[in-house]
């Protein structure tokens, strides 16, 4: 296998796992943004008195909810995102670990060919 070709096939793998890694990124980002929004919710939910009425937007329709029932829809969100936010970690420190190696890899093949 020539040394042109390794260092051809190396980089675009690196390329690859540089694009994987954005998108995990941007998921990441659109988890923060999600548990943000559903600890405000939470916090909301807090200060309600049992006399305090909760809708829920279905399509155009805001339709009566049960406080409790609600309640209990935003805490399974939180822990729901909370365990997606932990998966994507995870699959972001593999991807750096690929990346780093695949990196390493690249360096020495493209001072080779030069």
């Amino acid at each position: 296998m020539s040394l042109e070709f390794r260092f051809q096939s190396a980089s675009t793998a690196y390329q690859k796992i540089q694009t994987e890694l954005a998108s995990l990124v941007e998921n990441r980002t659109r988890l923060d943004a999600q548990l943000s929004e559903n600890e405000m919710v939470k916090k909301e939910f807090a200060q309600l008195t049992p006399s305090n009425a909760v809708y829920k937007l279905v399509g155009p329709v805001l339709v009566p909810q049960d406080q409790n029932e609600a309640k209990a829809n935003v805490e399974t969100r939180l822990e729901f995102i909370k365990s997606e936010i932990k998966r994507v970690d995870a699959q972001i420190n593999d991807g750096e670990d690929r990346s780093e190696k695949k990196k390493n890899e690249v360096l020495p093949l493209a001072r080779l060919s030069q």
